[in-house]
């Protein structure tokens, strides 16, 4: 059979297990003497003495399918993945590999990660979020609101002068939903009439829903309304009080979002009691000019400058000379051989003739 060495597909956790479930070798690392021992019968693998539990296999499997959407690989694969590890892991061993200080602090790194996760797994599992919790929250988020649904159509043009040219129209009587479909850039094609169906006012731009909301029902606006969309003719055609999901219906979107506001609860309370000193700029410092390219600003040398260019034309509009200007800006302090020099001299401009 042809042994091919298979993606790393699960790198982390399922790594780390294959190394850690194995009995200790006489060269292993001091960290590696409280690995568990794995028994041969259940084992699916030993490499150099070395048993690679089903555990693991049965892990490896499970990562795998939850990463690629229920994709399986062959178990003869999975196997041959894990022998190949383990032949890896041995042979980074002998070579004290362990030991180098880059390995130990990515081991240091990926340890910290574990038991953030730990932790975090750990109150989740400790403070889970209750029925009447999930009640609360519900009355007070969905059941409880009392907002308003409208139905609505709208005409959507790119001027205010088409908007009002179909506000004059419909002045005389024209039908709301063929003005619509003759015009709106909205219903031209879906041969809609401009039909909004029912929505919250939350749900439309500022401007659009304010409208709505002024408007009776059975009327459309006088005046166009603009957005960011063009210039809108509004028909409100109804409302009514908006009827609330039931609490099984929002069960499973209401729970996450309380575990994580319990989550946020906990780190804030760990904040509060911990002696915390940050010892950095908490803003970006700006990027300092290379020593070679920029030198600092002499007392009295100029910081910038400007050049005026003032043409002398002779009676016939020839140019027969041009005065330059330069205007320096000095820097503000002095260097202590120049403290003395008075401040008007130093900035004192040049003038050149050309």
């Amino acid at each position: 059979m042809k042994k091919t060495f298979i993606p790393l597909l699960v790198v982390g956790t399922a790594l780390l297990a294959a190394g850690c479930e194995q009995k200790t070798a006489d060269n292993a690392a001091p960290t590696a003497s409280t690995a568990p021992v794995v028994d041969k019968a259940d084992a699916i693998a030993v490499v150099n003495g070395k048993y690679i539990a089903k555990e693991t296999l049965a892990n490896l499997e499970k990562e795998i399918a939850m990463r690629s959407q229920g994709q399986t690989i062959p178990k003869e694969k999975l196997i041959e993945e894990l022998i190949q590890r383990e032949l890896l892991i041995q042979d980074a061993l002998q070579k004290q590999l362990d030991k180098s200080p880059e390995v130990l602090a990515n081991i240091e790194d990926a340890k910290k990660s574990i038991l953030t996760q730990a932790d975090v797994q750990n109150f989740m599992k400790t403070n889970p979020v209750t029925d009447a919790e999930i009640k609360a929250e519900y009355d007070s988020k969905v059941g409880g609101t009392n907002a308003t649904e409208y139905k609505a159509r709208h005409i959507l043009v790119k001027t205010e002068a088409e908007a009002k040219k179909i506000i004059a129209e419909l002045d005389k009587g024209a039908d709301f939903a063929k003005l619509a479909n003759k015009s709106s850039l909205d219903a031209k094609e879906s041969q809609s009439g401009g039909d909004l169906g029912w929505f919250v006012a939350s749900q439309m731009v500022e401007p659009f829903s304010k409208a709505v909301i002024a408007l009776e029902k059975g009327k459309y606006t006088t005046a166009p309304v603009q957005t960011q969309f063009g210039w809108h003719v509004i028909l409100r055609e109804d409302s009514r009080a908006q009827t609330p999901p039931p609490l099984e219906a929002v069960k499973e979107q209401l729970t996450p979002f309380l575990q994580r506001k319990k989550l946020q609860t906990m780190l804030e309370n760990l904040r509060k009691q911990a002696k915390v000193e940050i010892l950095v700029p908490l803003t970006d410092e700006k990027p300092k000019a290379d020593a070679a390219d920029a030198k600092p600003a002499e007392a009295g040398q100029p910081v910038t400058e400007e050049v005026d260019v003032e043409e002398v034309k002779d009676a016939n509009g020839k140019t027969v000379e041009e005065k330059i200007t330069v205007k320096e800006e000095v820097a503000e302090e002095k260097a202590p051989a120049e403290a003395g020099k008075p401040e008007a001299e130093a900035k004192k401009p040049a003038e050149a003739k050309k």
